[in-house]
């Protein structure tokens, strides 16, 4: 099994930035896809971005296009979405998860990751 643990979510006004990681353990990091999910009260868990394992290739949704880049270090074991620009819409849990039946093609869909976070809040004041 693969362990995820979040680190870096908090409070900032609209506007600023904030950085959140993910250490990962218990299985190869560099040979699965990684993503980062969020999730608002009362809303679906949606997508926010996704690498795959080289991180060649990556994935926004609409919303963060621009404003929040996702990277992977696999020295580290971890996976960062740097988010800038922050909105209050982006306020929300933010999950950490693995596909480890994918290594180069990045699956979207919340079903088809395997492993998760603890998660960690995000809030964006106006």
């Amino acid at each position: 099994q693969v362990q995820l643990v979040e680190s870096g979510g908090g409070l900032v006004q609209a506007g600023g930035s904030l950085r959140l990681s993910c250490a990962a353990s218990g299985r190869t990091f560099s040979s699965y896809v990684m993503g980062w999910f969020r999730q608002a009260p009362g809303k679906e868990r949606e997508l926010v971005a996704a690498i795959n394992n080289s991180g060649r290739s990556t994935y926004y949704a609409d919303s963060v296009k621009g404003r929040f880049t996702i990277s992977r270090d696999n020295a580290k074991n971890t996976v960062y979405l740097q988010m800038n620009s922050l909105k209050p819409e982006d306020t929300a849990v933010y999950y950490c998860a693995a596909d480890v039946d994918h290594t180069i093609v990045i699956i979207t869909t919340t079903r088809d990751y395997d492993y998760w976070g603890q998660g960690t809040q995000v809030t964006v004041s106006s």
